[in-house]
């Protein structure tokens, strides 16, 4: 009878980590997929992930310190990018105004402000004078802003990055793409939590491969 209890424990501990190592088990077409076509990386070396989201998105809102905490704990191998999607014509501001900052030096002063009033606050910032009297408020120069909106290279780099964002076939946002090959989304994964984990595990594969 004891004997009997004994095998019937180890059984059952055999099943528990069965079913954490298939929970960590991660497949291709099931938890991430893979792009037939990669697209381009900013850098030759190291390993891309980058993240693909909207100002305007309560997702990104919520899964926004995840993925900073994922990025400061990055190996020093992985080259963390933010792409700013335009899926619809009212998202083409926003991603303008993320490129326009950046182009001023003034993204880290405004980029967390932009999230708060567009997802958390349902603000009405949806043209370049909106955003301009926004930004103004963290001490950034709205006509010098306006500028940089209406630019040729701000929107030379808005259509490079919708190029690479239609090139992954991204449909929807928060969207991670790791090194050009993988897409991940949360339901993919099984949560944002998962997201990162299979990110994890892409970006160990690809580094082992370099």
């Amino acid at each position: 009878m004891i004997r009997t209890f004994a095998v019937a424990a180890l059984f059952a501990v055999a099943a528990i980590f069965s079913g954490i190592a298939s929970a960590e088990t991660w497949e291709e077409g099931t938890h991430y997929r893979k792009l037939d076509t990669p697209v381009h990386t900013e850098s030759d070396k190291g390993v891309e992930v980058a993240e693909i989201f909207w100002y305007g998105c309560p997702h990104c809102y919520n899964f926004k310190p995840l993925s900073e905490a994922w990025e400061a704990k990055a190996p020093d191998y992985v080259n963390y990018v933010r792409i700013p999607a335009a899926l619809g014509r009212s998202w083409e501001p926003h991603a303008k105004a993320f490129y326009a900052l950046e182009a001023m030096g003034k993204l880290d002063v405004v980029h967390d402000a932009l999230f708060d009033a567009l997802a958390g606050e349902h603000r009405p910032l949806n043209d370049g004078p909106a955003l301009a009297d926004f930004v103004a408020g963290y001490g950034v120069d709205p006509e010098v802003f306006l500028k940089n909106y209406n630019s040729f290279g701000v929107n030379a780099r808005m259509q490079q990055a919708q190029a690479k964002v239609r090139g992954a076939r991204v449909t929807g946002t928060p969207t991670m793409l790791v090194n050009g090959k993988y897409i991940v989304t949360a339901s993919m994964a099984g949560g944002h939590e998962a997201v990162l984990r299979v990110v994890d595990y892409l970006v160990e594969k690809e580094h082992a491969a370099e």
